[in-house]
């Protein structure tokens, strides 16, 4: 297995320089700076938001709708202005088969819990990842394929469900555990867990970095916040229910379901 190092960079997933990534982008039209498949993502999100929103015949409907033909116009042209704006150019090809989320692209979060167990305890636990929808509201269900594969599925804004194959990329037993989606998932994701016991050896740091792209990309983010599904609120809430079902109810009982909460942030 690589460093502790090594994973963190992964997880960052860094691609390359930004010299290179432009090289060889002469041919393309300047004006486009979004990517083939953030261009079809956008357009359908964007089709999908703005009948939902002219439906609802509200303030927050027409927003939506607002969101929606935004996302539409993206879609069809190409073009992003907050793109512009920000000096991201997501139409150049990624050319590194192991990069899930490049540089310039998608959201990273970062949160921790302390928790009063072993990383020995919390590293098993958490490895099976069927157990991980005990805890994680936004997860429908995680099966394990075997070969550090598994699929998963989690809910979406509006109702919807997303789907995606991931793998172990790197592990370290009672220490870490990193992961990343694979060709073709609904949600470019990637992330670790790592488990550090405290100064005194009496509880464990559990810390999750993720790193995501979401449909739509950047103005897909913010289509998440306004339906109250943005992933650091839910992290934070699930590291807190993870506490509780190591410390408490859940703890040494895995076939348990903990009861979920009916929102994030609470």
């Amino acid at each position: 297995m690589g460093s502790i190092q090594d994973t963190v960079q992964g997880v960052e997933l860094t691609q390359g320089s930004q010299d290179g990534s432009e090289q060889g982008g002469g041919a393309r039209d300047s004006a486009v700076n979004v990517g083939q498949t953030e261009r079809w993502g956008s357009a359908l999100v964007g089709g999908g938001l703005a009948i939902y929103g002219l439906t609802r015949r509200t303030w927050s409907g027409a927003v939506l709708a607002l969101v929606g033909g935004s996302l539409i116009y993206r879609g069809s042209t190409g073009r992003c202005y907050m793109y512009d704006a920000l000096n991201v150019n997501t139409a150049e090809p990624n050319e590194n088969p192991l990069v899930t989320v490049p540089a310039g692209r998608g959201t990273k979060v970062e949160r921790s819990v302390t928790v009063n167990r072993s990383p020995e305890e919390l590293y098993r636990f958490w490895r099976e990842f069927e157990n991980l929808p005990r805890f994680m509201n936004h997860l429908e269900s995680v099966k394990q394929k075997g070969g550090g594969r598994s699929h998963w599925v989690a809910k979406a804004p509006a109702g919807k469900t997303v789907e995606w194959d991931a793998e172990i990329y790197n592990e370290k037993e009672n220490e870490l555990i990193a992961w990343r989606s694979l060709e073709g998932a609904d949600v470019d994701n990637a992330g670790s867990v790592r488990f550090e016991p405290t100064a005194d050896g009496r509880a464990t740091v559990v810390r999750v970095t993720l790193k995501y792209d979401p449909p739509g990309g950047a103005l897909g983010s913010l289509v998440a916040k306004l339906f109250g599904e943005e992933p650091s609120q839910q992290i934070e809430e699930d590291l807190l229910r993870f506490k509780e079902v190591m410390e408490g109810q859940g703890a040494g009982r895995p076939g348990q379901p903990l009861e979920r909460s009916t929102g994030a942030g609470r």
